[in-house]
Order: C-alpha cells, then sequence, then structure tokens
C-alpha cells in the first residue's frame, strides 16, 4: 500500500513540475500575466501599473521554473528512495511547499490554494509513516 502512496505523491509533484515549468517559461518570456487567482489584494494595489506587473512576472518566471526543476528533484527523490538523502529531499521540499502556500493564503484564501495546501500536508503524512521511512532507508 506504501508504495502505492508514495507513487501518488511522486507523480503528483512530476505534474507540478512539468506544470511550473512551461508556466514559468511562459511568465519569463513575457507570454503570460500573472494568474490573479494566486495573488492578494494587496498584490494587485502594489503593481497595479501594468509596466511594474509585468516586470514582476518575468521575475517570477524564472523562479517559478527554478522551483519546477525542484519539483523534478523531489519526484525522482520519492521515486528512488533507497537513501536518507532523498528522504530529506522530500520531505524538506514538501516543507518549504507548505510554507509557500501557507503565505499565500495568508494574503487571499482561495480554493486553489487550499487544495495545493491539503495535497501538500497529506504528501508530508505520507513521507512521515514509518513505513515510508523504511521505503527511503537501505
Amino acid at each position: 500500500m506504501i508504495k502505492y502512496l508514495l507513487t501518488a505523491c511522486a507523480v503528483f509533484y512530476s505534474v507540478l513540475c512539468i506544470f511550473s515549468i512551461v508556466t514559468g517559461l511562459m511568465y519569463a518570456s513575457g507570454k503570460r500575466e500573472l494568474n490573479p487567482i494566486e495573488l492578494s489584494d494587496s498584490f494587485m494595489n502594489k503593481y497595479s501599473e501594468p509596466e511594474k506587473r509585468h516586470r514582476f512576472a518575468v521575475r517570477m518566471g524564472w523562479v517559478t521554473l527554478v522551483v519546477g526543476i525542484v519539483q523534478g528533484i523531489t519526484a525522482f527523490a520519492i521515486f528512488r528512495g533507497n537513501s536518507l538523502i532523498n528522504h530529506v529531499i522530500a520531505i524538506g521540499f514538501t516543507l518549504f511547499s507548505i510554507a509557500s502556500v501557507t503565505f499565500k493564503l495568508k494574503g487571499k484564501a482561495n480554493l486553489f490554494s487550499l487544495l495545493k495546501f491539503v495535497a501538500y500536508v497529506a504528501i508530508l503524512i505520507v513521507l512521515l509513516l514509518p513505513a515510508a521511512r523504511m521505503h527511503f532507508l537501505p
């Protein structure tokens, strides 16, 4: 059963990896604006000028691209297992993701961010299960 749960966690990170890389490239190239669903009201007030918002979107594109790469590394670490470092990578990035989404929820709670928060907490619970730890420890 734990293998299926870990596979589901790794697949989730793999899908996020692809989505983040594609989205990051679109933001960084200036082909897409930031998604207003994920932006707080204070952000929209701070970046009300289109040019400032565009420059910020390009910078966030590069950040999103890097996050996508790290999500891919996390997916690989979960798929691979067999070492303590893979377990640390998986738990570390999951904790970072929970903190990141929590920060976004602080500004503007929406269903998309809330669903990501729930998914990351579920992944953290799976990674902390004793059977999951045995998957990573040789």
